[in-house]
């Protein structure tokens, strides 16, 4: 204390009132405090992270009461990768839209729940081009699982003309900035602007993320493998001895397998612990399942500013400088702590 000067120690004493916060940095004001450090900056990036997360605050009220508000079940139709789309993904896919649309900020998005890109009106038109899944792990909505909502941020290389599909088929090494959104037993929104992974909790008290967890690390080496094993007969012989490695090796403990199958659910628990979580490419599914532009490229992009590695197993080519053919392209991931990503690299590429 004796270190401190008479106006810290003011400072501190009224930062807090009992069990309420008076100096709280919320998300608005973080990033307001990250633009500042960049005199040249605009300010475009804060509206718009101002906006996705006005979108996962609304997408979260509507999870938590879908039930009273007989928001769960199949809305009938499927999305533009097969799956079938539940209530709370039309409902969540029109919030993004319109409230990016409403940014001022965005040319161009990409959705998981439309087949073609969603050109912004000219009138409104923004910087930036936003690639998101509204709501990953819809089969985990009726029985109450945690689910989330993920999404990219690029800018546009070329401003001068109309958007074209072309300006949204960008690698994840172009990224801007990137997050997700958990809804579980509370509300956290996890995001990186390039320069480490800040997490923020959702207060319902006041409506506001508040900064819990600062500069994010995931563990050089963890204990978990998080793989949907019950596709083992379409995997890899190479993938299987990992497997078998993971369960029974020659020293030391086994390790624990744990598969939610929402990837926002399984990818923060492997920030928060480390260990790895993969799914690979299989006789089923030769490029994998998951989407590249609205799911393995920002949660690879967290992933490597955490600290951790994300490769999508074909070498050692990263999951970020996969080049984008078509919009809803599908590549294989194996993302979590350096270790772990180097270890199962090393049975795949014997």
């Amino acid at each position: 204390v004796s270190t401190q000067s008479t106006g810290d120690l003011i400072m501190a004493s009224s930062s807090k009132i009992g069990d309420v916060s008076t100096d709280a940095m919320t998300l608005t004001r973080f990033t307001m405090e990250e633009q500042m450090k960049h005199p040249g900056a605009s300010g475009s990036l804060t509206l718009l992270l101002s906006s996705l997360a006005v979108a996962c605050k609304a997408t979260e009220a509507a999870v938590r009461k879908a039930g009273i508000a007989q928001l769960y079940g199949i809305s009938g139709d499927t999305n533009t990768t097969g799956d079938e789309q539940k209530k709370l993904d039309v409902l969540a896919n029109d919030l993004f839209i319109n409230l990016l649309k409403s940014s001022y900020q965005t040319c161009a998005m990409v959705s998981e729940e439309n087949e073609n890109m969603i050109e912004v009106p000219v009138a409104k038109h923004g910087r930036y081009i936003v690639c998101f899944d509204p709501l990953d792990g819809s089969s985990n909505i009726d029985c109450l699982v945690s689910i989330g909502s993920i999404f990219g941020i690029y800018r546009r290389d070329d401003d001068e003309g109309p958007v074209t599909e072309k300006d949204c088929l960008l690698p994840g090494n172009k990224l801007v900035a990137a997050g997700y959104c958990v809804f579980g037993t509370a509300c956290m929104m996890v995001i990186s602007t390039g320069n480490g992974v800040n997490g923020f909790t959702l207060d319902p008290s006041i409506g506001e993320f508040i900064l819990t967890a600062q500069d994010m690390k995931v563990p050089k080496k963890g204990k978990i493998y998080s793989v949907n094993e019950g596709n083992s007969s379409y995997l890899d012989e190479k993938l299987l001895k990992y497997f078998k490695h993971c369960k029974f090796p020659e020293t030391g403990k086994p390790r624990g397998a744990r598969y939610v199958g929402s990837m926002v659910a399984d990818v923060h628990r492997t920030i928060c612990y480390g260990g790895i979580f993969m799914y690979p490419a299989s006789s089923s599914a030769v490029n994998g399942k998951l989407r590249l532009l609205y799911e393995c490229n920002p949660m690879a992009f967290i992933m490597e500013q955490a600290g951790g590695k994300a490769v999508t197993g074909r070498g050692d080519e990263r999951v970020l400088d996969v080049v984008p053919t078509s919009l809803h392209q599908r590549a294989p991931i194996y993302l979590g702590s350096a270790d772990d990503v180097d270890e199962v690299l090393s049975f795949l590429n014997a």
